[in-house]
């Protein structure tokens, strides 16, 4: 029998993980399970999620540590484990079976690794595990670099035919301007075009994640040529997830 449940991709940002602190939150991500919990009937879900250094921030401190490449992949193999801990401990109370994933953008364009990588994520899903997806930072840099796994999340999506991706921000979508500079900045609710869309974005860095509007866009781009539904949601909001299923709350959403 045919599977019918709507499969979402579910991409966590460092500043969702957070809270906008500079620590992880256990209160978010029992949140996020808790949401999970209530779909699971419903929705096949995959994480895919960022945070692995700003857990290692967290619970160690290097001497030496600076913000270059290879310390940042250094402290992303130390966080990584911690971080799925985390998930596994939280989850496992809401009765939820995980799997941790790690990839690289590299293996999406190798047409046997891609098969490869559809086919572990399909069964896992089959079985009743959540694929808890991260970019592999000791051999991969695109995403400590510039991006914050947004990338990673719409080639995740396109791989698995999801049905929509969820990427969870620190706001509550695209805006006409920058909400943070502007108290007359407008939410743009609905996108039917990308183009033209880089003149509203105007990125903020952070010192823990390095994701900003322009790689949501490019997100967007990748799920528009695969047909999948795109929105950008306020993660920091409680139940964010289940509310913008049903509409109770205002976010940005991309559909063809």
């Amino acid at each position: 029998m045919k599977n019918m449940k709507k499969k979402i991709v579910l991409k966590i940002g460092t500043s969702t993980l957070t809270k906008g602190g500079n620590r992880i939150s256990y209160g978010k991500i029992e949140d996020i399970a808790r949401q999970i919990s209530k779909l699971n009937d419903i929705c096949d879900i995959i994480i895919v999620s960022s945070g692995a250094i700003a857990t290692a921030k967290q619970f160690v401190n290097i001497k030496g540590y600076d913000n270059k490449v290879d310390s940042k992949q250094a402290m992303s193999a130390i966080g990584q484990p911690k971080l799925f801990g985390i998930f596994e401990k939280i989850f496992e109370n809401f009765g939820l079976n995980i799997a941790q994933c790690l990839m690289t953008n590299r293996e999406f364009l190798d047409k046997t690794a891609k098969v490869n990588s559809r086919n572990t994520l399909n069964k896992l899903l089959e079985f009743n595990y959540i694929p808890i997806v991260n970019e592999n930072d000791t051999i991969a840099i695109e995403e400590i670099i510039l991006g914050d796994n947004d990338k990673l999340s719409a080639l995740v999506a396109s791989v698995v035919d999801a049905d929509l991706l969820v990427i969870a921000s620190d706001i509550d979508g695209l805006f006409d301007s920058n909400p943070n500079t502007n108290n007359d900045a407008r939410l743009i609710e609905n996108i039917t075009k990308l183009d033209n869309l880089t003149q509203f974005v105007e990125d903020i860095e952070s010192d823990l994640g390095t994701g900003g509007m322009t790689s949501k866009i490019e997100a967007m781009e990748i799920c528009r040529d695969k047909n999948i539904e795109t929105w950008i949601v306020n993660g920091g909001k409680d139940n964010f997830l289940n509310d913008a299923l049903v509409g109770k709350i205002k976010f940005t959403k991309f559909k063809i």
